[in-house]
């Protein structure tokens, strides 16, 4: 299978066409799965919680378009922010476990590529921040 721009077009579309303006393309056989590789097609405007993964850590890399991530601390104070695209020569970010996390993305035609270890595991009420 090539990832090329053919299959981000693809995604990307699904993305727009979904409520959520975002749209996972899973690479990995399924959810049990010890890596859980993925094209993450997102757009402005998708809201993602403060959350964290406190058995895994997780890689980004913007394989087009632009993302901001941002890192909280355990009260909900952001603590550092950083904007991912690959023009600015910043290729993707690296999340600690129980790093608190989101992100917004900047343009639309984002397509990132996500990796963390598996099992699958929802979060749960303990693992997100509403501010």
């Amino acid at each position: 299978m090539l990832i090329d721009d053919h299959l981000l077009d693809e995604v990307t579309e699904r993305a727009k066409a979904s409520e959520r303006l975002r749209m996972n393309y899973n690479l990995h056989d399924s959810l049990e799965a010890k890596a859980q590789r993925l094209l993450n097609a997102l757009e402005p405007g998708t809201l993602l919680p403060v959350h964290r993964h406190r058995h895994t850590a997780e890689t980004y890399i913007v394989l087009r378009g632009c993302i901001r991530v941002l890192f909280y601390n355990d009260e909900g104070v952001l603590t550092d922010a950083f904007r991912v695209s690959g023009p600015d020569g910043v290729y993707g970010v690296h999340i600690p476990a129980g790093q608190w996390h989101t992100l917004e993305v900047l343009e639309s035609g984002t397509v990132i590529f996500e990796v963390k270890d598996g099992p699958y595991m929802p979060l749960g009420p303990e693992d997100i921040i509403l501010l």
